[in-house]
């Protein structure tokens, strides 16, 4: 739907019966009014920078920016009014529909005034792509992501699900999720998602003490082009026997399970609301970015062209 540019709902092949033709495999809400209340993001659009930047601030070209915190004193995925906020234009495509939106110069303090468009594409062979691209008017900084919170069963939890990450490095976080700079192994920490499919509940339980309670982190994708479209995640539900493949232009993705979902929230039906209700694989530049110079640069300057793709694909 137009509003946030938003994901409602992904119909897959379900059971060989007349009853259960198709399942949604993600979560969504049954009315506009709920997308209004935003909580929790689920399958928006997130912009103009999607996940944290650190106490609301950056500096480029000598010039500090002080942007609409709403997590603390952090920026959380755009600010107080961002992209999944707005309404953007819409038009059909033969395989899909483009949304596009007008970012003005300092919307959210951020400077420049982008025109952005994101184009979610649905192909034969199950593979949901989504390519987002914008120009802007002045140097400004650019991180776009997609929130769909994915559950292949289509109902209950998302702990049996089985996940492998082609990401050998992470991002460690503060107590407020903030990087600290460096890129640590994932081996040995529960991050260690590499090889085989492995079960997200198995080691769930040693993440207790940390924000939430569960898996909310930047892994750094594993790739020799930094500009390829390479496979970053393989997650499994074993009773289904759905699969579905992430691939990205990205260098991260933000493995989040829904530890702040609520229950009783109203999604739609047989999936409901609660912890660990579904995962997000969100591709990414790496949180705080715009602070951390050692990172992968999220600066879009007059005259270049931003571009992502991000594949979500289910057999």
């Amino acid at each position: 739907m137009a509003w946030g540019a938003t994901i409602v709902r992904w119909l897959v092949p379900g059971a060989h019966s007349p009853e259960t033709p198709t399942v949604n495999v993600v979560l969504g809400y049954e009315s506009l009014e709920l997308y209004l209340a935003r909580e929790p993001y689920l399958g928006c659009t997130i912009g103009r920078y999607c996940n944290r930047i650190a106490n609301g601030r950056f500096t480029l070209d000598g010039r500090v920016f002080a942007l609409t915190s709403n997590d603390g004193p952090h920026l959380l995925h755009g600010g107080v009014d961002g992209f999944d906020q707005r309404l953007w234009d819409a038009d059909t495509t033969a395989d899909g529909v483009v949304f596009r939106l007008h970012s003005p110069d300092g919307d959210g303090g951020f400077p420049g005034a982008i025109d952005l468009s994101t184009h979610f594409a649905l192909t034969e062979d199950g593979t949901l792509r989504i390519d987002y691209r914008a120009t802007t008017s002045a140097t400004t900084v650019v991180n776009l992501t997609n929130h769909s919170y994915f559950n292949l069963a289509g109902q209950g939890h998302i702990l049996d699900h089985e996940l492998q990450l082609f990401a050998s490095r992470y991002t460690p976080v503060d107590a407020t999720l903030i990087p600290t700079g460096m890129l640590s192994p994932v081996q040995g920490t529960p991050l260690d998602f590499t090889g085989s499919p492995r079960r997200i509940g198995a080691r769930i339980a040693d993440l207790a003490s940390f924000p939430g309670g569960g898996y909310d982190h930047n892994v750094v994708i594993d790739r020799d082009d930094p500009h390829a479209l390479v496979t970053a995640a393989r997650l499994v539900d074993p009773a289904s026997g759905r699969t579905l493949w992430c691939r990205t232009t990205e260098p991260g993705l933000q493995l989040y399970t829904g530890n702040w979902l609520r229950e009783g929230l109203p999604v739609a039906p047989p999936l409901t609301s609660r912890r660990y209700a579904g995962v997000c694989l969100e591709t990414q530049h790496y949180p705080d970015s715009p602070n951390q110079p050692s990172f992968p640069s999220t600066v879009l300057r007059p005259g270049e062209v931003f571009r992502s793709t991000t594949e979500y694909q289910i057999t």
